[in-house]
């Protein structure tokens, strides 16, 4: 049968004997297939009427929630309420207080848990009832869980109360009717405070995270986790050296291996900046004409510079310290300085020792790992199914996030948990430079083929097994203009951006790719960029989400 005041809810018939809490509990329990509540069926016996187990309410284990601080083991439905959302918690207790009405305090036992809803063991009695000053309750039966909260709230046989229950007074049971605790809240009053608190817990859970699709939580999911496992290059053998380490570290931050004597690494790439140096273009012996890159995580790429003109994180360490744009490129005064280092001293004069030394600049700058973020934090508990911890990320971040994977479509070359597939593209940026253009990607694959550094080289560690890549490329005309896809990670200390650092803000960057012309991209027919026309506030979600990429 069913009751009026509770649809949907399966109702114990009338006719089962109450002889004790226990076997009403399980003639229920066996009845519905469900577990019934223990509290009920102790007010079932104890008020021996027949009747009252027509209120007995069996709750499907799946569907029962923590209200107001109750256990999650066993406890009363409310009316009307199948399942409440999980984060309703002490809202919806605030929310029924405020009402006047009853708070549900099943499985509250003095910090024990009730594990189950039949006929409870002694151990869940509250401490204060176990002690010295224990007193039973007028015949009843003093080991049944709960039993002080609603023998006080009902005022017992003899209308007395345990000595322990004014320290410990929990607020009358709902659902008992139609016993004297059921009398206390007028119906109305109830329904009432229901629907508040319905309504709280739902606007709560919509607030909190956003309804993601399978999808979604797949496309989001791929961006982790953090930190991957450690890129490990094979063409360096020192990468995992700890000397090489110390060694690389010196020489990074040493001003001694530029022809001024005053640029080191350090000069462009500026540890409190993720190592960058938030300059539109790198100045180093003089004027670049390109964007300094960060370093954070650079060991995970497969390509390095701007156009790609190295295939290992050493030979591109190699090229600055050769670059007369950069370090200056006196080769003379670059061997002098490194046979000061007793760890290359014994390395032959020439290009072995300039490759010793990239390759122990490759293996500090390999460490450089990015911490965690927020988004982190985020997509981990959204991938265990912590919804709680997961609502916990800001809401204009979600929305960002579910353009940025969806409508947006920025997940297609942003992927991976360094958000870059390491490849490069034509994203529509003009790539002219003072006194001409900046080929790109067309330049760098022409530097890279050519060089005697690459992976393919006498200086690779493998014997160019780890070379494949590079043995394959193959330069063509829509190369020109498109450059490296950079990682996400570390923009708030990046600025500014694009391969020219021609946007100063994140803004510019996503109103970018929500203006673009498509017409202006050449990408042989592969149409992956589209203009987004993204409204201000979508602009600003997709910033918000961007932005929680940084520690």
């Amino acid at each position: 049968m069913r009751s009026s005041a509770a649809p949907g809810w399966p109702i114990c018939p009338p006719t089962w004997p109450s002889r004790s809490p226990g076997a009403t509990a399980n003639a229920c329990s066996a009845r519905c297939g469900r577990r019934c509540s223990g509290e009920l069926a102790f007010a079932v016996g104890r008020q021996r009427r027949p009747a009252d187990a027509a209120r007995c309410r069996c709750l499907p284990t799946a569907g029962r929630r923590r209200l107001a601080g109750g256990g999650g083991g066993c406890g009363l439905g409310l009316a009307g309420a199948r399942r409440w959302p999980r984060r309703c918690g002490p809202t919806a207790g605030d929310a029924l207080r405020a009402a006047g009405a009853a708070v549900p305090a099943a499985g509250r036992t003095a910090g024990r848990r009730c594990h189950d809803a039949g006929a409870p063991p002694r151990h869940e009695l509250p401490a204060v009832a176990a002690g010295a000053r224990r007193r039973p309750l007028a015949g009843r039966w003093p080991a049944v869980a709960h039993a002080r909260h609603l023998g006080a709230a009902a005022g017992g046989a003899a209308g007395r109360a345990h000595p322990g229950a004014a320290a410990t007074r929990r607020p009358p049971v709902m659902g008992l009717a139609p016993t004297r605790v059921w009398r206390r809240v007028a119906p109305a009053r109830a329904v009432a405070a229901l629907a508040l608190a319905s309504l709280v817990c739902g606007a709560q859970a919509a607030e909190g995270l956003l309804d993601f699709s399978t999808e979604e939580r797949q496309a989001i999911a791929a961006h982790g986790p953090w930190p991957p496992p450690a890129a490990i290059d094979p063409s360096n053998r020192r990468q995992r050296d700890a000397n090489a380490v110390a060694l690389g570290r010196r020489l990074f931050f040493d001003p001694g291996l530029s022809a001024s004597g005053q640029v080191s690494c350090a000069s462009c790439h500026v540890p409190a900046r993720a190592f960058q140096d938030g300059r539109p273009v790198a100045v180093g012996q003089g004027p670049g004409v390109r964007n300094t890159p960060g370093l954070m995580d650079v060991a995970g790429q497969r390509w390095f510079g701007w156009g790609g003109s190295a295939d290992s994180l050493w030979a591109a360490s190699l090229r600055a310290l050769r670059d007369p744009a950069e370090m200056g490129g006196d080769e003379a005064a670059l061997q002098r300085r490194l046979a000061r280092e007793p760890a290359l001293a014994a390395v032959p004069e020439g290009d072995a020792r300039l490759v010793a030394a990239a390759k122990a600049l490759a293996a500090f700058q390999a460490r450089l790992v990015s911490p965690r973020t927020a988004f982190d934090d985020f997509r981990d508990a959204l991938f265990r199914g912590d919804d709680a911890a997961a609502a916990r990320y800001p809401l204009p971040a979600q929305r960002g996030l579910r353009l940025f994977v969806g409508r947006g479509r920025c997940h297609l070359c942003h992927v991976g948990p360094r958000f870059s597939h390491g490849e490069f593209a034509d994203i529509g940026v003009p790539f002219f430079v003072p006194g001409g253009v900046d080929p790109g990607r067309h330049a760098g694959l022409q530097e890279v083929r050519g060089s005697r550094f690459n992976r393919l080289g006498p200086f690779a560690d493998d014997g160019g097994a780890s070379g494949v890549a590079t043995r394959h490329l193959r330069s063509e005309h829509r190369h020109f203009g498109e450059f490296r896809v950079p990682g996400l990670r570390n923009l708030r200390q990046t600025a500014p951006y694009f391969h020219a650092g021609s946007a100063a803000t994140l803004t510019e960057v996503v109103r970018h790719y929500s203006t673009l012309d498509p017409d202006r991209l050449h990408a042989d027919g592969e149409r992956i960029l589209v203009p987004l026309q993204l409204r201000d506030d979508e602009v600003a979600d997709l910033v918000a989400f961007l932005e929680t990429l940084s520690s």
